[in-house]
């Protein structure tokens, strides 16, 4: 059996977490590829190491040299080894990588340092090897992870390495400089390992003991996800639920490996699984839902025309305005003339937003354009939430309830989410009130 298992930030914070990490994989000997994140807060105002090394990049082309900000970090490293009895010589390899930053001036470079130095030490701690994810990782000309070839350059790697520490987070783009993931990509690097060497599972150790029916800050009784299908984690993910990021899925999706989310500092707890569709145990949560999970700041720009559906091409013009803007879609649910255009906020920024609107007025003449701002979209999800009847009429009850007034709704055809639109004055009101209603 071949376990890949990623730890996050918290999880090597300090000398104490890296002893737990260690704790961990040497209770079970199929823990064999081993990602790291670069060291995470250690109290509540500490700062990351990552936002540390992103100040280095600033500091290089404010003054050419990221002395000041590195000071920090290497102050935090000396201290890990030290704490953890190490004879590595870190003071060479931190001189090394100051310099490369010096002399690299990329942002991503910079970034992808704490993961490395993470590694550096870990694979010293626990005697393993240090395979640098550069050797293996890599994406595109237009800067997307070029799968295949990443899954091959993995399996060619590690196919003879019995254990191995791996910095997650980054890869090498086709120029052959630093790439590094979009943050939180650590969880993407442990996903493409266990892809690459067809690992039995992947676990991903963080500091929460799995996935939560919704924001603990918002409800701070929510419960633990026994399980939870690839799809459901995808939506979640995406609509803002931090565990795991969204992106971590695809790769061990191709490869059906089921995920664990463990906690590092509860080992014992079970977590939280992630599986295929087919492998879903239906028993294993107990409530319809799955999980809640929501951002604010949306922007709603509601287009509404007379006849809209007898009109070729219209959907196909509006888009065609908003992609003129370089602009991402969240959402586009429509009837029968009607078509709301969901947009994150911060892309409308400087004068964005009246410019797309009147190019709309010009290029499809509707009746009106009304225009919703301060808008949070909130996703409930469930696997099983299409065989279950009255799973909308007890969310929108609950809403009402409530005094929440929705301002768009959105399914898709696969039944597997309900989204709704309210004011972002509303949204932990509204998690609540849902929360509430199915636990």
């Amino acid at each position: 059996m071949i376990k890949v298992c990623k730890f996050g930030g918290t999880s090597m914070a300090d000398a104490n977490a890296i002893k737990q990490v260690k704790s961990i994989i040497e209770l079970d000997s199929s823990r064999r590829y081993v990602v790291v994140s670069a060291p995470g807060k250690r109290f509540k105002d500490d700062i990351k190491i990552t936002d540390m090394l992103y100040r280095c990049y600033d500091e290089v082309v404010e003054f050419g040299t990221c002395k000041k900000s590195f000071s920090i970090i290497r102050e935090r490293f000396v201290q890990i080894v030290k704490d953890l009895g190490l004879s590595l010589d870190i003071n060479a390899v931190l001189d090394k990588t100051e310099k490369e930053i010096n002399e690299s001036k990329c942002a991503d470079f910079s970034a992808s340092r704490g993961e490395y130095l993470s590694a550096v030490v870990v694979a010293n701690f626990l005697g393993y090897e240090f395979i640098d994810a550069a050797e293996m990782i890599r994406f595109d000309s237009h800067g997307k992870l070029n799968d295949d070839y990443t899954a091959d350059k993995v399996y060619n790697r590690l196919q003879n390495v019995e254990r191995a520490v791996i910095p997650g987070f980054y890869g090498k783009n086709f120029q052959g400089n630093i790439k590094t993931f979009s943050r939180g990509g650590s969880d993407i690097t442990g996903s493409i390992i266990a892809n690459g060497v067809k690992a039995d599972l992947y676990e991903n150790w963080t500091d929460v003991s799995g996935f939560l029916v919704c924001d603990p800050r918002i409800v701070p009784e929510a419960k633990v996800i026994n399980q939870i299908t690839y799809k459901e984690v995808r939506e979640l993910s995406y609509m803002g639920a931090s565990v795991l990021h969204a992106e971590a899925i695809a790769p061990v999706m191709r490869k059906r490996i089921p995920i664990n989310i463990k906690n590092t500092f509860k080992p014992q707890d079970k977590g939280t699984m992630i599986v295929p569709n087919d492998q879903y145990d239906a028993k294993a949560n107990d409530s319809v839902i799955t999980g809640i999970a929501g951002k604010k700041n949306f922007t709603v720009l509601l287009i509404e025309k007379s006849m809209m559906n007898a009109e070729v091409g219209f959907i196909r013009k509006v888009l065609s305005v908003v992609e003129h803007f370089d602009l991402c879609v969240e959402h586009l649910p429509s009837g029968i003339d009607t078509l709301s255009v969901i947009l994150g906020s911060d892309q409308l920024k400087d004068g964005v937003l009246s410019d797309l609107v009147s190019e709309i007025r010009e290029n499809v003449n509707p009746d009106y354009v009304h225009v919703m701002e301060n808008i949070s979209l909130i996703a409930t999800v469930g696997h099983g939430m299409a065989r279950r009847h009255g799973t909308a009429a007890t969310l929108f009850t609950a809403l009402a309830n409530e005094n929440i007034n929705i301002k768009m709704i959105d399914q898709g055809s696969s039944e597997l989410n309900i989204i709704i639109g309210v004011a972002n004055s509303d949204y932990e009101k509204c998690i609540h009130a849902i929360y509430k209603a199915f636990n």
